[in-house]
């Protein structure tokens, strides 16, 4: 089924990059101009996991699958069969599978044949046949079988080979200069071009003769081939890039010599995760031969998440908007200049109301959904997919709630980011429904232990990481090492790791969070998110591994305490340096809300910054009002209230509320009148944090400074007061 994908029209288009290195329309497939009509490039399309690379692949799969042959290799999950002979490696275990799809009829076209992969491929699988052991060439020519059938279309051709191979081998003189695998080899090859190949496809076994040593015979560069292939290393590197070549050739002559529009376009080579070591087999030899001028003109399309991936060292590099029209590519001296390297960009925030309007297209979920959708997963399409389809089925009246049995739709207004993530989707008719959080985790972090990177997610920076691995994971951690092990993995797959998160990407590190908060299912006690969160409190408190001010109070209300927060806030409000001080309300508050789960409800921050909590609901001890004067309490109940204002319209898991934008604004123009030095900066945060929060942005520091990222230290420091940059003891430094 044809998948909706937003914001990839630069290569769906009718002239996108598809159609041009195809010379066909994706829809309705009609003829278009070759971009590059004798030297095409390579298309590698790069970005981290979620942002859409095989879906791409998929639907050029299924937009071009009756039209030219096409064919989709995932270089990721060729795996061994149950019993591989020594003929099987990646490599040969890719290649048929590459050919039998690329079989497939097409309109007005006949069906590929693939003669010289298939004597290729027969020559290395046949090295360790021998007369004792029948079976293991039955099953190794079995495994041929639909590769061979493009050659031979007798369904029992191989069975009979066999026999006639081993008799033929027992009846050869033994020669023992000749290596055994050669001999089994000329012997299997004679054999099937006897048996299977017509007087024209023996024709097919010439190729082989401009094999090295192999001195124009053909016959003698299979033997090579299988000889090459056994002995290992780079010999067989070289036979196996031979193979790739067989491929490409037989794909090649299947558009030579026939009458003019006998077939359209190119055949399209798609190869996902091209980053592994078979990728890169498939690839370098196709890049080699069209470098030293051998064109093929296949239109092959690959995908990479390593954008700094050393194959991609002499890539033309181009985002993806960039190659709507024109790819604008010149091949360099360098092989790899025979790439294309497409960086998919996420999605806009147009995309995302489109994807939410197609699973809610009466509009039931509250307006600014999508843009916080938007906010949270940074446009990557896999993220706003499964949350769009998640508020889609909520928001349907019968719908299924979590944790209750099936009933009406929830109220819209409940319906936040965090929200979604609880929801459970139903992918597909033959598989369960997913839980909306677990399922983003397992395909964004597959094969990963979660359990480990969930208590790391809590981390500020490497140092801290180091911390929580020695101190809660005991068992995996060597003086914290399993940090680091999880750092170079998390680089590995290019996600960021950053001195003021370590796992810095918003998405990853909410879902990775959100786990830790729910996963040991103890409501309301959470014992592993309160150990964890309590062990870096008590690393930054005084006396503490790193003590940093900030960074506990941080801790403090990621734990629910507002009380020392606020009183902080408080006590060095008049200092001279206001800037400092924003700065440090903002990284307090930028702690994630520990939520009740499957809350449906307003949000309990809400009231506190409206100023509407229920009289006397809470004790002075945990307002921090015992013992203050007058003037003292009022300007403790303000900055309460700030802080809840902020603390919830930074979540990225909520939603901007317009009440309470205006009541932050409000309390920043008081607390304006009550700074001696620092009114100037109070009011322009007053009129700029609004501004940035309707905007979806970070709040900015100093209030109004382009160009920043919202993260702890833009100013200058993590959020400390004005501690320099990069020390790392007593200031809570960028990598405590």
């Amino acid at each position: 089924m044809e998948r909706e994908l937003y914001g990839r029209e630069a290569i769906f288009g009718n002239d996108g990059l598809a159609a041009r290195l195809t010379g066909l329309t994706p829809y309705g497939s009609a003829r278009v101009a070759y971009e590059h009509r004798d030297d095409p490039p390579v298309a590698v399309l790069t970005g981290g996991r979620g942002m859409g690379k095989t879906a791409v692949l998929k639907q050029l799969r299924h937009l071009y699958r009756e039209t030219t042959p096409v064919a989709l290799v995932d270089c990721e999950a060729v795996v061994p069969p149950a019993d591989p002979g020594p003929g099987w490696t990646p490599v040969t275990g890719a290649l048929p599978e590459l050919a039998t799809q690329l079989t497939a009829k097409v309109r007005a076209a006949r069906p590929v044949q693939f003669p010289r992969l298939s004597l290729g491929l027969v020559a290395v699988a046949s090295i360790s046949w021998t007369r004792e052991d029948e079976t293991r060439a039955q099953r190794d020519l079995q495994s041929l079988g639909p590769v061979l059938a493009t050659v031979d279309t007798r369904g029992d051709a191989a069975t009979g080979w066999v026999t006639k191979v081993l008799t033929k081998l027992a009846a050869s003189a033994f020669d023992s200069v000749v290596p055994l695998a050669g001999m089994v080899a000329e012997a299997t090859i004679e054999t099937v071009l006897e048996e299977s190949f017509s007087r024209f496809q023996r024709r097919a076994a010439d190729w082989y003769g401009s094999y090295p040593h192999a001195g124009g015979n053909g016959r003698i560069g299979l033997r090579q081939l299988a000889v090459d292939f056994e002995r290992g290393g780079d010999l067989r590197r070289r036979a196996e890039d031979h193979l790739v070549l067989a491929l490409v050739t037989d794909l090649v002559r299947a558009y030579g010599g026939l009458a003019r529009g006998a077939r359209r376009g190119r055949p399209v080579l798609l190869l996902d995760n091209a980053h592994t070591r078979l990728g890169r087999q498939l690839v370098e030899p196709v890049l080699r031969q069209r470098a030293a001028g051998v064109r093929d003109q296949i239109a092959v399309f690959a995908s990479s998440r390593a954008r700094g991936h050393q194959g991609l060292s002499h890539a033309v590099r181009r985002r993806l908007p960039e190659v709507a029209h024109g790819s604008h590519w010149v091949r360099g001296a360098e092989v790899t200049s025979g790439i294309l390297a497409v960086e998919l960009t996420a999605l806009s925030p147009a995309h995302v109301q489109a994807a939410f309007d197609r699973h809610d297209p009466v509009g039931r979920a509250p307006a600014g959904l999508a843009r916080g959708v938007h906010r949270l997963t940074g446009g990557r399409p896999l993220g706003v997919a499964l949350l769009a389809q998640a508020a889609g089925e909520a928001l349907v009246p019968g719908a299924l709630r979590v944790g209750t049995a099936r009933s009406g739709a929830p109220a819209p207004e409940s319906l936040v980011p965090g929200a979604l993530l609880d929801r459970t989707v139903e992918l597909r008719e033959d598989r369960a429904p997913v839980r909306v959080a677990d399922e983003l985790l397992a395909q964004l972090l597959p094969g990963q232990q979660l359990d480990v990177l969930s208590v790391l997610a809590a981390a500020h920076g490497e140092d801290s990481a180091r911390l929580l691995a020695t101190a809660r994971l005991r068992g995996r951690s060597l003086e914290g090492d399993v940090a680091l092990q999880v750092r170079d993995v998390l680089r590995a797959q290019d996600w960021p790791v950053g001195p003021d998160h370590f796992v810095a990407d918003p998405l990853l590190r909410s879902l990775l969070l959100h786990r830790l908060r729910f996963q040991d299912d103890d409501h309301p006690y959470y014992a592993v998110w309160r150990a964890v969160h309590e062990t870096l409190r008590t690393a930054y408190a005084p006396g503490g591994r790193c003590p940093s001010v900030p960074h506990r109070l941080h801790q403090e209300l990621v734990l629910g305490r507002t009380r020392d927060c606020v009183t902080h806030l408080r006590e060095r409000f008049t200092d001279g340096d206001v800037t400092a001080w924003l700065g440090s309300l903002r990284f307090i508050a930028s702690a994630p809300y520990p939520r009740p789960p499957g809350h449906a409800g307003p949000d309990p921050r809400r009231a506190v910054a409206l100023g509407r909590e229920a009289a006397g609901s809470l004790p002075d001890g945990e307002t921090g009002l015992a013992g203050l004067g007058e003037r003292a309490v009022e300007l403790q109940l303000q900055l309460r209230r700030l802080l809840h204002a902020v603390w919830l319209l930074s979540d990225p898991l909520a939603l901007p509320d317009e009440e309470v934008i205006d009541k932050m604004a409000h309390e920043l123009r008081q607390l304006s009148g009550r700074h001696p030095t620092g009114n100037s900066v109070l009011w322009d945060a007053a009129t700029h944090w609004p501004r940035d929060i309707r905007a979806w942005r970070p709040l900015s520091m100093p209030p109004g400074s382009p160009g920043t990222d919202g993260s702890p230290g833009t100013d200058g420091s993590p959020g400390t007061g004005g501690s320099p940059r990069g020390q790392r003891r007593g200031d809570g430094g960028s990598d405590a």
